[in-house]
């Protein structure tokens, strides 16, 4: 049955701060248990029940329930007292967590009363077919031509990057392996030709000789073969830790992996990137790929993933090419807001038009001053890469755990493909061959189902998640606003805030200094104090009025990028030098009530008054 998507209204797909909606939260959760309990009660109805009346009346069952139910009064007390207070409207100014959505928790839970294991769909026929479906919604919001591409539901971030990696370690080494089994295919092409072919040229090869295609795969770097040929692994200083995990797990080594510099606003430096992969080339060293960052995890910037992209259509007439992979896992689900109602990507001139008519950001001097021509044109080219990582679990408002990776083009499943025949037939006519082209064995079919109900409740462009992303953004610029130059009066001393730098996306970075101070080892232990006042380290977590996270930008991986902030706040190069780090106060503004103009000025205060008291705590006590 189709229908009309009304206007989403966000606050009545959340439980609240409050707890709110929890009349339709156990409405619709109840209405899904009872239909799963009638379920089992139609199956099979001449069965009896297992469980008699005289079993549930015995003394032994009795006191069994009354045992788990004064364990879940311990569960439900350890979960109260050391949790996290994510759903706060305006008190959660910390890591990557936010109020989740209560469409995904309930279909999480509903599924899980069914137990579904998609690594085979004869195992979970249901939520098979949901993972299928999701992996196409994800990539036609990355504009990948539908019926061309792929995705799945990974654990997390880090299997996808895995996976990623895979794939291009694979694909770059089967034109050595073709000219091994089929050497008329790439007849008269040096090995450098080779290593620099096209991932397109590769799959049209490969396709042309289908019977060869196992034999070929036996002797790729799969076999542990041209590991040490196939060239360096480029990645930003702003990378996720991740990756280095992955190049020691896939076997090409820590070695082959490089950062390349990053700006003073973190973004990776393209003239470096170019200067570098011609001082490799000119010594014969192929790229494998290059990794460009959307949303990175310390700063939430988005590299030019544009130019990226045109670095790589410039070196390839020169017979360079490297396979480009894009670390989405933060900032995948912000592509929604530059789709229209139709799912294409809006043009620049008719952004705000848009935006207006589906009531995306509240206050358009806000989305002004987020939206640059930059971002946009990064967000526009992850259609033109290989592959991309985007979490569900992030962005997507979605329980833990669900990352998920696209491809571009379906034919690269083959590259990394296994088959396990007690698992699935190789032939099938099936939807979804999961467990044969993925890294992970046995997942939960709960995780597909809560993506998937999530996507159909939230469509994956302006109408859906395109206004919660909307809203996500505009409360990182009221909290990037408020903290801009703001000052506390501790003790005698001038404590001043200060943004670390424009957000791209919705993390604001920040750090208190003293005013007149020089010192940046003692800035750095201000802000280290502020956070264990405002976190798990000090104090309940129940009753904490301002909670953030932090980090270092140090020299081993940040090299003199911080710099330029460091000497703004009035510190010199030596000073930089010598403490090798600045401590860095982060957060992730992913709240879907902070946008409301009254919400968050009803907080500002709050929080303005809980910095204050623990400025006062930290100069009392610490420094």
């Amino acid at each position: 049955m189709s229908y009309q998507i009304p206007e989403i209204n966000l606050k009545a797909l959340f439980l609240g701060d409050k707890g709110e909606n929890v009349d339709l939260f156990k409405e619709v959760l109840l209405k899904i248990v009872d239909e799963h309990v009638g379920w089992r009660q139609n199956y099979m109805p001449q069965d009896l029940p297992v469980i008699t009346p005289f079993d549930k009346s015995s003394k032994s069952f009795q006191d069994t329930a009354d045992h788990m139910r004064s364990v879940f009064n311990e569960l439900s007390s350890k979960l109260r007292s050391e949790s996290l207070p994510w759903h706060t409207a305006g008190r959660f100014w910390g890591h990557m967590n936010s109020e989740t959505l209560m469409p995904a928790i309930i279909a999480y839970s509903a599924a899980m009363l069914w137990n579904g294991n998609n690594v085979a769909y004869e195992s979970s026929p249901g939520t098979s077919q949901m993972e299928e479906e999701v992996g196409h919604q994800l990539a036609k919001m990355m504009s990948y031509k539908a019926g061309e591409s792929w995705g799945h539901i990974a654990a997390d971030g880090s299997i996808a990057n895995l996976e990623g990696l895979w794939y291009a370690r694979n694909m770059k080494s089967l034109p050595l392996a073709i000219k091994e089994v089929a050497p008329e295919q790439v007849e008269g092409k040096s090995e450098w030709e080779l290593l620099n072919m096209s991932t397109e040229e590769i799959l049209d090869i490969m396709e042309k000789i289908p019977d060869q295609l196992d034999e070929i795969k036996a002797k790729s770097a799969r076999s542990g073969r041209y590991l040490d040929k196939l060239g360096k692994w480029l990645i930003p200083q702003t990378k996720h830790y991740s990756w280095l995990k992955a190049a020691d797990i896939i076997g090409i080594g820590l070695d082959a992996v490089e950062a390349i510099d990053v700006d003073s606003s973190y973004h990776m430096d393209i003239e470096k990137l170019e200067a570098r992969i011609r001082e490799l080339a000119a010594e014969g060293t192929p790229v494998l790929g290059v990794v460009g960052v959307v949303g990175s995890t310390e700063e939430g910037q988005i590299d030019h993933i544009d130019k990226i992209v045109a670095l790589r259509e410039k070196l390839a007439k020169e017979g360079i090419y490297y396979y480009i992979h894009v670390d989405a896992a933060y900032g995948g689900y912000a592509r929604a807001i530059f789709l229209d109602e139709n799912d294409e990507f809006i043009e620049y001139d008719k952004i705000d038009e848009v935006y207006k008519k589906h009531n995306v950001f509240t206050d358009m001097k806000l989305k002004d001053e987020w939206l640059t021509e930059d971002v946009y044109n990064a967000f526009k080219a992850m259609s033109q890469v290989e592959s991309i990582t985007i979490d569900p679990h992030k962005m997507g408002y979605i329980p833990y755990s669900a990352g998920a990776v696209v491809i571009k083009d379906i034919r690269m499943r083959d590259a990394i493909s296994y088959f396990a025949t007690y698992v699935f037939e190789k032939d099938a006519d099936i939807p979804a061959l999961l467990g044969a082209y993925i890294l992970e064995g046995s997942k939960a079919g709960a995780t597909a189902a809560a993506v998937w109900t999530a996507h159909k409740v939230l469509p994956l462009n302006v109408t859906g998640y395109g206004k919660l992303m909307g809203a996500s953004i505009e409360g990182a610029y009221r909290f990037y606003n408020f903290l801009k130059d703001r000052k506390f009066n501790v003790h005698g001393k001038v404590i001043v805030l200060h943004p670390l730098t424009k957000p791209d996306f919705n993390m604001v970075d920040y750090v208190f200094n003293e005013e007149g101070n020089t010192d940046l080892e003692r800035m750095n232990k201000l802000n280290h104090d502020f956070f264990d006042y405002a976190s798990y380290v000090k104090g309940s977590l129940y009753s904490n009025e301002f909670i953030t996270s932090h980090t270092d930008f140090a020299i081993p991986d940040y090299g003199n990028s911080p710099l330029e902030f460091v000497k703004s706040l009035g510190f010199s190069e030596a000073e930089w030098d010598k403490a090798g780090k600045v401590t860095i106060l982060r957060a992730c503004a992913l709240s879907p009530y902070a946008h409301d103009a009254e919400v968050f000025e009803e907080y500002a205060e709050k929080i303005a008054n809980a910095m204050q008291d623990k400025l006062e705590k930290i100069y009392t006590y610490e420094m």
